[in-house]
């Protein structure tokens, strides 16, 4: 029986559904190093991380530059094919209709999202794209995966905002 607190090397760690969406989610940690929201993802195909991004929307100016779409970027760069047919994506939040457009336009083939979007997410919160019943592309979308931990950090970095902003408006007044 191995001891589990040994020391194992990433390559023996079990790459499981957890363990890529753990990935998803110290990308979203230097998203917030970055000031940017925490949202990260990463790409795999098979048992390998082909991208991994956060959002960067803040940094470059950019309201393109979300997490998932660098992703996708870099996925697509990488394999040298715009078609991400064996990839599956996790994300620590749901994404946007921008990212769920583009997941259908690059053939994921599942996504994984930690936090459901019910005012914005397109996979399933406020709609669907990713069954589309005309769509010529449908994919496999599961929510909920790490989902305490991933509101609890967007939770945490708002919360950390509006202080941020209280403390301006009232140094703005004195």
């Amino acid at each position: 029986m191995q001891n589990p607190f040994e020391k194992r090397f990433p390559s023996e760690l079990n790459r499981d559904h957890e363990y890529f969406m753990s990935h998803a989610y110290n990308q979203a940690l230097l998203a917030w190093e970055k000031d940017e929201v925490p949202i990260g993802a990463v790409i795999v195909q098979g048992d390998q991380i082909l991208a991994s991004a956060h959002n960067q929307t803040r940094s470059t100016q950019d309201p393109t530059a979300h997490a998932e779409m660098l992703a996708i970027s870099q996925t697509a760069n990488r394999l040298g094919d715009w078609r991400l047919n064996d990839c599956t994506l996790y994300v620590t939040k749901e994404p946007c209709p921008m990212c769920s457009g583009a997941l259908v336009i690059a053939r994921i083939q599942r996504v994984y999202f930690g936090l459901t979007d019910p005012k914005m997410g397109c996979l399933g919160g406020a709609s669907n794209l990713a069954q589309l019943p005309e769509s010529n592309h449908k994919f496999e979308a599961i929510g909920g995966l790490m989902e305490a931990e991933n509101h609890a950090l967007l939770n945490a970095f708002f919360e950390k905002k509006r202080a941020e902003k209280k403390v301006a408006k009232q140094r703005d007044r004195d």
